[in-house]
């Protein structure tokens, strides 16, 4: 089961609100939007996305890491290096 299983239907929510976001940036620059409009709208969904990954992150080590961890071995190195190269990823972006 994956670590967001209980979060599923507000991570998706999240998900298609940012997908309008996204679709109204594509009208906007269709009906020539001022740039810095456009531009504002493009950092607040990339906020929005960067919420999701953060809260999906969270999830993966209290649920992921945490039960790799706590069954020991392996496989809790494994979810360890996982984890911050996730991390790693996200904060390059």
């Amino acid at each position: 089961m994956v670590g967001y299983a209980g979060t599923k239907e507000t991570v998706l929510a999240r998900l298609r609100r940012i997908e309008g976001q996204v679709r109204g940036l594509h009208r906007m620059v269709e009906q020539d939007t001022y740039c810095i409009d456009v531009l504002t709208q493009i950092s607040a969904a990339t906020r929005a996305l960067e919420a999701v990954a953060l809260n999906l992150l969270e999830e993966h080590l209290r649920h992921c890491v945490h039960d790799a961890i706590t069954a020991g071995g392996p496989e809790a190195e494994e979810k360890i290096t996982e984890a911050a190269d996730a991390i790693r990823r996200l904060v390059r972006s």
